[in-house]
């Protein structure tokens, strides 16, 4: 019989070049210690480790309260422990949260939930926390702690694309990264949220802009001043902007008659932002002032470079 229950997936990011670096004896050292960590931090949470996947931990929740709880301390804790980490051992983390039916088999778990966690592990950036809609049913927002959607992804395996949010959990640490930056050796590109060289890719009645992520925050709307024009009565002055945060570029809807996001090969799924946001990934379609169900309506195509 199924059991309902909330699945994590960590997986430190950069260990390969760990291994290369210092050896398998000290890698190895190095990757037991943090992955015992995260095993008993997700105990104290409530917690029940399945197993470790090398680099990995597997652990089910009760609930999804208790599994957001606790992620979000595991990427606080252990964003303050790598800037007390040598360059050499720094490996930072990327998490997987799905919420469903699992089944136990030997104390092992299977299912949906496990597979979309675990995909999510592998999609989700270093420092990001990754997770379908089910498992933040319920879940409330903490102080430092928001939900932004990024909308259907296609998950290998499912015919469904899954709903998926990142948590975003950076906020309240964000005075010990200032006053620790005696710490921070630029050299480390781990600590880079800001990839150099990320761009977006505006395109709209065959202009097609691109703006760099230095370049954000950007303004898209009617006036000739905005950054990207759109000249169409349904569109705002101002109908909306484009921020960099954390290693993403976020939608951001500040118009009259609101946005419409449809990402590609996700038909059907469109998002509505009414004065809300959205992270952006891979490629699709923003409607703005009107839904994709007008043919007339003013589409701006996008791409995530």
């Amino acid at each position: 019989m199924g059991v309902q229950t909330t699945v994590v997936f960590t997986d430190l990011h950069g260990s390969t070049a760990v291994f290369e670096a210092l050896g398998n004896a000290l890698a190895t050292e190095a990757v037991t210690q943090i992955t015992t960590w995260i095993g008993q931090q997700c105990v104290s949470s409530g917690g029940r480790i399945v197993k470790t996947l090398g680099d990995g931990v597997l652990v089910m929740f009760p609930d999804g309260q208790h599994a957001v709880d606790a992620v979000v301390e595991l990427q606080r804790a252990h964003s303050k422990r790598i800037l007390r980490t040598p360059l050499g051992r720094r490996m930072p983390m990327r998490i997987g949260v799905a919420s469903g039916e699992v089944e136990m088999v030997a104390g092992d778990c299977y299912g949906d939930a496990v597979n979309v966690a675990a995909r999510l592990c592998d999609l989700c950036g270093p420092y990001q926390i990754w997770c379908n809609a089910a498992a933040l049913d319920g879940v409330r927002e903490t102080q430092g702690m928001t939900f932004r959607i990024l909308g259907p992804i296609n998950i290998r395996g499912r015919a469904e694309p899954c709903n998926v949010f990142q948590i975003e959990w950076h906020e309240d640490i964000a005075s010990d990264f200032l006053t620790m930056q005696a710490d921070f050796d630029p050299r480390d590109a781990s600590l880079e949220r800001d990839a150099l060289g990320r761009e977006i890719e505006l395109t709209w009645m065959g202009e097609t802009k691109r703006f760099k992520s230095f370049e954000m925050p950007i303004q898209l709307g009617r006036v000739r001043d905005a950054d990207f024009v759109i000249n169409d009565p349904r569109v705002s002055r101002i109908h909306a902007r484009l921020e960099w945060r954390n290693g993403s570029v976020v939608f951001v809807d500040a118009s009259s008659y609101g946005s419409w996001v449809r990402f590609l090969g996700a038909a059907g799924s469109d998002v509505l932002l009414r004065r809300e946001e959205c992270v952006l990934h891979g490629k699709g379609e923003l409607a703005l002032g009107a839904s994709f169900s007008d043919p007339s309506v003013p589409t701006v195509a996008f791409s995530i470079l």
